[in-house]
């Protein structure tokens, strides 16, 4: 049954650690999995967290911290000495885990702990995955693979698999490489397991495989896993080299960082906050998109300004200043949220912007009649100006064409300029559509006015 944290049984296991019982502690945590305890720990003060680490083993408290959030990991981890790191956490981890947990420590620290490594080759790997760029393929992988050159036979491939396996959690795949360590083709269990033990591993291994540059970007790692269905993917240098592996449990991280990042983006945060953070990051994030949204409200009320004796002669046009504002914002943002969509996940043909602007087009005229309709009954029953009614109708339906177009035009812009297509689904898209709207009505209330009038 799925793990679930209630306050009972935060506070019980508060209890459990104040009162310093060894025998509660360790029946409270044994048939845990580590991310269940991370879940608690998040709960927890340093000191109560150091308690539940203090009673697993290297093996599961480092599992454990891997599992953690940055900020809360980040606490915990400056609460001890480079050395106990080293004992405790790194030694214990696969490369890709330990270069993620250094990462956040400073400089010296991390040199530190590194130096107290007993493991110099996983002491290496960490360096070497360290050196990469943050969001690279490099940054991504790990080094630990099962790795046999092609002049062998079968049989000495199964004996260094079981050389090499007792460093792996998982094996998906057998890479083979040539002399150079160039990579050549995957070996399959099944098909190592299956083939003649005589067989020349050249001879039976796959070549036509899929893999990826030290320097691709994460995010692109990811699409192409998702696309392909792989569980795992050959990392190799510029010049062929297999230098690592990038494995789905990497590419889910990546996947839900970028979810997380798109929908804060659409939500006007311009930094990855979390309820947790300080009250100064939160601030900081939010306030570029408030004084966006302040300056657009400037302008919307200069707008109103511009047509002040149009709603002097007509008072009853100030009634539907909301219903337009929002009807703009609402269609401009499900617009660019289907393109944003559609982007992120590779679904949007390479058919150019044209096409799909005349698509939106369709959509949205059909949404526009359908709407301008339901208003202009409404006006036709409870108003007595036919002004007002055509004025309200003819407008909403202009706002919510040029609020679909818009809403698709600017994300595709962006992404064509290398921008995050994300920015477009927040409140600039509503922000812009409120200015326009607004002028759109107004301006089309002065055309209807005079000509009826």
């Amino acid at each position: 049954m799925q793990f679930e944290l209630t306050k009972e049984l935060l506070s019980k296991t508060k209890e459990i650690i104040a009162s310093g019982d060894e025998k509660l502690i360790l029946e409270l945590i044994n048939d845990l999995h580590p991310a269940d305890i991370s879940e608690i720990i998040f709960e927890l003060e340093i000191d109560e967290a150091r308690v539940i680490l203090h009673h697993l083993t290297a093996k599961g408290a480092s599992e454990v911290i891997s599992h953690l959030d940055d900020d809360v990991r980040l606490d915990i981890l400056n609460s001890y000495t480079p050395l106990e790191i080293a004992e405790k956490f790194i030694e214990y981890l696969e490369s890709d885990d330990a270069a993620d947990i250094l990462q956040d420590l400073d400089d010296k620290k991390k040199e530190e702990v590194i130096s107290y490594l007993e493991d110099l080759e996983q002491a290496g790997q960490i360096v070497d995955l360290l050196s990469y760029d943050d969001g690279s393929a490099g940054s991504l992988m790990g080094k630990e693979l099962v790795k046999v050159y092609d002049n062998i036979t079968v049989t000495e491939a199964v004996r260094q698999l079981r050389k090499q396996a007792g460093e792996l959690d998982n094996i998906y795949s057998i890479y083979v490489v040539d002399k150079m360590e160039r990579l050549l083709g995957i070996l399959s269990l099944k098909k190592l397991l299956v083939a003649d033990q005589r067989s020349l591993l050249s001879s039976i291994i796959k070549t036509d495989i899929l893999s990826v540059k030290v320097s691709a970007k994460d995010v692109d790692v990811a699409s192409m896993m998702q696309k392909y269905d792989l569980v795992a993917v050959p990392v190799i240098d510029e010049l062929g080299r297999l230098v690592g592996r990038i494995t789905i449990d990497d590419v889910v991280d990546v996947i839900r960082d970028e979810a997380e990042k798109d929908y804060q983006l659409a939500s006007g945060l311009s930094e990855n906050v979390e309820s947790s953070d300080s009250i100064w990051l939160i601030t900081r994030a939010r306030i570029p998109w408030l004084i966006l949204g302040l300056i657009g409200g400037i302008f919307g009320a200069r707008v109103i300004g511009v047509f002040e004796y149009d709603i002097q002669l007509y008072p009853e046009m100030a009634f539907f200043i909301p219903l337009v504002a929002a009807m703009g914002g609402n269609v401009g943002v499900q617009s660019s949220a289907i393109v944003v969509q559609g982007l992120a996940n590779n679904s949007i043909g390479m058919d150019g912007i044209l096409p799909k602007l005349l698509k939106e087009f369709s959509v949205a005229l059909i949404n526009a009649l359908v709407c301008a309709a339901i208003v202009l009954v409404y006006n036709l029953i409870f108003s007595d100006s036919l002004a007002l009614s055509y004025t309200v109708s003819l407008a909403l339906m202009a706002v919510i064409i040029f609020a679909a177009l818009f809403g698709t035009f600017i994300p595709l812009a962006l992404q064509k300029y290398e921008i995050d297509p994300a920015l477009a689904t927040g409140p600039f898209i509503t922000t812009v559509n409120d200015i326009l709207g607004l002028f759109i009505y107004f301006s089309i209330g002065r055309l209807m006015y005079g000509f009826l009038s």
